[in-house]
């Protein structure tokens, strides 16, 4: 993936940001390839948005903390957009090792003189543009169905996602690292995480609705978790029992924390397990 431009010796900053472009736009032009799977996707969104939605509203009695359907859709809403960048963020970045190793390319790829971090996380900025377009139409879904949903301390909640964003990063980088060992298995893990975060880290529901044994010896050692609670209490307002794990300033700090602190970690783990199945010579096989 080497510009030819730069010649195959000189592995510069402008070559590895001339791979992470090609390689984005290789990314976005498979995205484009497969209209029908991403009408489907949309569909499959906000089909979940309307059942968790309907669900609320049945079973939330009058009267309660949540009543009210703009909180009860907001909570239910502003979790999926946490969820969503956490799900691509596993399947195109995580798995994407193991994709380039079915297609026959891997070994190729890693023979040539390209940079191997810009390949990796090159479908980042396809990650971010397709999870995007679908948060704002689940946004503007929601929002009509409610007759507007609450977007208090805007763009405090913005840094709490973008932040978000470099955290999930860095668990992309190390189900990349988990995937060269298990292979095809790696995706029975992923399927698994998915459904342990929504559960884990309430980003369906508040998480006063989880037992407090779940919450004090699983959630609370969570970072999503803390971002889940902390983006949409600030959307919500900050209303009373928001947010639910900690102040905000604390739960604000883990996830800096976590952004900052989860790419490089997950990223040398990452080289190292490449390394070693390099000298195994596992690295390409299916």
């Amino acid at each position: 993936m080497a510009h030819r431009g730069f010649g195959l010796a000189r592995v510069g900053l402008l070559q590895r940001l001339s791979t992470f472009l090609t390689m984005s736009k290789k990314t976005i032009m498979e995205f484009s390839r497969y209209p029908v799977a991403f009408v489907a996707t949309f569909a499959q969104v906000f089909l979940i948005i309307l059942m968790f939605l309907f669900a609320a509203f049945a079973f939330t009695t009058p009267g309660s903390e949540l009543a009210q359907g703009r909180q009860i859709a907001g909570v239910m809403v502003y979790g999926l957009i946490i969820q969503l960048f956490l799900s691509f963020t596993l399947w195109e970045v995580g798995f994407s090792v193991r994709e380039e190793q079915i297609r026959g390319t891997l070994e190729s790829l890693y023979m040539s003189p390209a940079s191997r971090f810009g390949s990796l996380i090159s479908r980042i900025f396809a990650i971010l543009l397709w999870t995007s377009v679908m948060a704002v139409f689940a946004v503007l879904l929601v929002s009509l169905l409610v007759n507007g949903l609450p977007t208090a301390n805007f763009l405090l909640a913005m840094v709490v996602l973008l932040f978000t964003i470099f955290g999930l990063m860095g668990l992309g980088l190390l189900m990349a690292a988990i995937t060269i060992r298990l292979k095809e298995s790696a995706q029975f893990l992923v399927s698994f995480l998915q459904f342990f975060f929504i559960i884990f880290a309430a980003m369906f529901f508040p998480f006063g609705v989880l037992p407090d044994v779940m919450v004090d010896y699983v959630s609370r050692y969570l970072p999503v978790a803390y971002s889940v609670d902390a983006f949409r209490s600030l959307l919500l307002g900050l209303p009373a029992g928001f947010p639910e794990l900690l102040p905000l300033t604390q739960e604000i700090l883990i996830i800096v924390l976590f952004g900052i602190l989860a790419p490089p970690v997950s990223y040398l783990l990452y080289k190292e397990v490449e390394r070693r199945a390099r000298i195994q010579g596992t690295l390409g096989e299916y």
